[in-house]
C-alpha cells in the first residue's frame, strides 16, 4: 500500500499553490474522520490518501478533458489502488464515474465544503474555523454571490449520498478541521 509520503510527495510534485495544499490537508483531514465515524474497519489513513490526493493533478491540468483523468493515470503508474482512483474520479461529477463506495461517498461530500467552510472562516473577523457556526454555514450557502465558485448542489448532493443531515454534516467537518486549523491558516489571527 501507498503512503501517505508517496501521497505528500505527488501533491509537492503537481501542486504549487498553497491555498490548494491547503485545500488538499483540510479535504485529507475530513476524510481520515469519515473513515473512523462511517467507515470503522476501513483505514483512515488510506482515506485521507484519497483527499489528500483527489486534486493534486487540478493545477496543472484544470480542464474537465483532463482533471481528474489524467491524476487518475498519474497514479495508477506511482501504484496507488483502484478502489482510491475510482473514489477521486467520482468525485468530479462530470465525470459520470459512480461513487459506489463509502470512500467515494464520503470525498465526494467532504471535497466542496472544505472549500466552502475556508471561505466561511476567512470572512470571520478572526479568520478561525471556530468560530464558523454551522447554522451561519447553511446560511450563506443560500448566498450565490459569496464563494461563487463552490458549487452548493455538490454539498447538498454530498451529504444526500452520504446519508446524513446537512447542518449536521457542516459541524462534522467543522470539528475535523480543528485540530489542523493553523496548519491549513484558518487558526485565526493571534
Amino acid at each position: 500500500m501507498k503512503t501517505r509520503d508517496d501521497a505528500l510527495a505527488l501533491l509537492y510534485q503537481y501542486t504549487k499553490s498553497d491555498s490548494l495544499r491547503k485545500h488538499a490537508l483540510a479535504v485529507e483531514q475530513a476524510m481520515k474522520a469519515c473513515a473512523q465515524k462511517y467507515a470503522p474497519g476501513e483505514d483512515p489513513a488510506r482515506w485521507g490518501i484519497c483527499g489528500l490526493l483527489h486534486d493534486f493533478d487540478y493545477e496543472q491540468f484544470p480542464n474537465a478533458d483532463q482533471h481528474p483523468y489524467v491524476g487518475s493515470k498519474i497514479l495508477e503508474e506511482a501504484g496507488f489502488d483502484a478502489d482510491l482512483r475510482h473514489a477521486i474520479m467520482g468525485h468530479a461529477p462530470y465525470t459520470g464515474v459512480p461513487r459506489e463506495t463509502l470512500m467515494a461517498k464520503a470525498l465526494f461530500a467532504c471535497d466542496e465544503l472544505c472549500g466552502f467552510l475556508t471561505a466561511c472562516a476567512l470572512v470571520q473577523p478572526s479568520k478561525s474555523i471556530a468560530d464558523v457556526k454551522p447554522a451561519s454555514v447553511k446560511k450563506k450557502l443560500k448566498d450565490k454571490a459569496f464563494a461563487r465558485s463552490v458549487s452548493r448542489d455538490d454539498i447538498f448532493n454530498g451529504a444526500a449520498e452520504l446519508g446524513v443531515d446537512l447542518e449536521e454534516h457542516i459541524a462534522f467537518v467543522r470539528q475535523a478541521l480543528l485540530p489542523i486549523a493553523f496548519q491549513i491558516g484558518l487558526g485565526g489571527t493571534a
